[in-house]
């Protein structure tokens, strides 16, 4: 049997869908309370303004994309094994929740200049994650590349696109997860030992793992 939302979350879920199909600057508050089933009045009661409730969104979605990071990756396991997790953690939650995707990819100019330093604050730490794995694997020389911060950017980039095409349909997404982390360590050329590394190489972060960890933030990766 299907759980009944909370008025809140159904809310929240609507302007989710409404954010990310037509635009923050385009939805209005009526269409929004519409389409949510509830009167304008109840929508300013659970929600504050329009821009607090974007706030909350963009940061609750920050905040699980970089809980589900710290939770996969190791602080000491090997670079090329964080640089895999972190690959596998965004295109996996991209693929899953693709209106929560695309409205954090593109509505943080529709924020004030006070929330959007705290969304920034949280999305920065995730991409520290990033950041250390990358120079870390420089610096050791498993990594051979010659701009970490362009690298870093453009693999954050190519992960995020899933969102914007991804359909279940296309069929199994752990293997795209895992397609995504080899175009990662290829693009930093990652040796170890004399060897490639890949994401099927003995030791390296498998989906299932990272499915877990979703599931257990309550994303939903069924479809």
């Amino acid at each position: 049997m299907a759980s009944v939302l909370s008025t809140e979350e159904r809310i929240r879920r609507t302007a989710m869908s409404l954010f990310a199909a037509r635009g923050y600057a385009a939805t209005g508050i009526r269409e929004m309370a519409e389409a949510a089933g509830v009167q304008t009045a109840s929508l300013y009661h659970y929600m504050g303004t329009k821009e607090d409730l974007l706030r909350s969104l963009m940061l609750d979605g920050n905040r699980r994309l970089l809980g589900c990071a710290q939770l996969v990756v190791e602080e000491d396991a090997p670079p090329e094994q964080r640089l895999a997790a972190l690959v596998q953690v965004h295109v996996l939650s991209h693929a899953h929740q693709r209106e929560e995707a695309v409205v954090l990819d593109t509505e943080l100019k529709s924020l004030g200049e006070e929330a959007r330093a705290e969304v920034v604050a949280v999305r920065d730490r995730y991409e520290g994650l990033w950041r250390s794995a990358i120079e870390e694997g420089a610096a050791d020389g498993v990594f051979t590349l010659e701009n970490p911060s362009a690298t870093r950017l453009g693999l954050i980039a190519m992960c995020t696109g899933v969102a914007h095409w991804y359909s279940p349909r296309r069929g199994d997404d752990d293997a795209l997860a895992l397609a995504f982390a080899d175009t990662a360590l290829g693009a930093v050329r990652a040796r170890r030992d004399g060897a490639d590394v890949r994401a099927s190489s003995p030791g390296m972060p498998q989906p299932a793992a990272v499915r877990d960890v979703l599931v257990s933030l309550g994303i939903d990766v069924s479809g």
